[in-house]
């Protein structure tokens, strides 16, 4: 029993291997298009947080304090879903929504150019040149946008446990190998796992809360959670929102204590 994490860039294959995995494991698959859906149950339309994970980063930024409050429900609806467990995930950036202190196997798909455009079966060679020009510019936005809301880069192998090529394995030859790390010990969701996902999962609702409140939303303070106690930490604008912040974390069911002592204001005595 584990969670899979796919990256991948356009047109790699990573929907096949998602079907190939969830066949060979009998594990559930979710998409991004799901991850979506179930977000939108916090008042968000589908479209607008479908535009969010796809739009260029120059447009994300421009939406202000909106793009905590998209990402937010996004992590909530993700984590939600992989507490099912038996999960795979094949999507925007599933890695590095779930934190590091999730167990979970983080693949990465690669393939050719060449490859990636014969997947794609069309019918001339005008179609496969434009074609290559559109998969580039939506790795190129898809790597912009990882680096602008995670300073990471998406190509950096550091942040996988295994890289799959498609050049040669193909489809089967990289379910083969991908099902048999899932079923390795390290990524079994034991009992110490699953409380590292239920304290995440606490994270993210205080987060969605404090997005979603007019009183906080854009306050950018950082969360964590382990077993019921909230720790909150950043600078706010002013006591007073310290205040706002306070009453919202404390009304979230499951929260047991708030530590706040590294949650501060531009006041010294605050």
């Amino acid at each position: 029993m584990a969670i899979v994490c796919i990256s991948r860039g356009s047109a790699t294959g990573g929907r096949m291997l998602a079907q190939g995995l969830a066949d060979e494991l009998g594990y559930t698959q979710v998409s991004r298009e799901d991850i979506v859906h179930k977000a939108a149950e916090n008042g968000i339309p589908e479209q607008e947080l479908l535009h969010a994970l796809m739009d260029p980063p120059s447009l994300l930024e421009k939406v202000g304090n909106r793009r905590a409050r998209y990402l937010a429900v996004v992590k909530l609806a993700l984590c939600e879903k992989v507490l099912e467990d038996n999960v795979i995930y094949h999507g925007n950036a599933g890695h590095l929504l779930l934190p590091p202190s999730v167990r979970a196997l983080r693949i990465r798909l690669v393939a050719p150019l060449e490859l990636r455009t014969h997947m794609l079966d069309l019918p001339d060679p005008a179609a496969i040149q434009e074609a290559a020009a559109e998969i580039e510019r939506i790795d190129k936005q898809r790597r912009e946008w990882t680096q602008l809301l995670y300073g990471v880069d998406p190509l950096d192998p550091m942040l996988y446990d295994i890289v799959l090529n498609m050049h040669l394995l193909g489809v089967e030859g990289a379910t083969e190998l991908a099902a048999t790390a899932a079923r390795r010990p390290e990524f079994r969701l034991d009992t110490e796992a699953r409380q590292v996902l239920r304290d995440h999962l606490l994270a993210c609702q205080v987060e969605v809360a404090l997005a979603t409140s007019k009183e906080t939303a854009g306050v950018g303070v950082k969360v964590e959670a382990n077993q019921g106690v909230v720790s909150l930490a950043g600078r706010v604008a002013s006591p007073s929102q310290i205040g706002a912040v306070m009453h919202v974390v404390e009304a979230i069911d499951g929260v047991t204590r708030v530590d706040r002592d590294e949650l501060g204001s531009p006041n010294p005595l605050v």
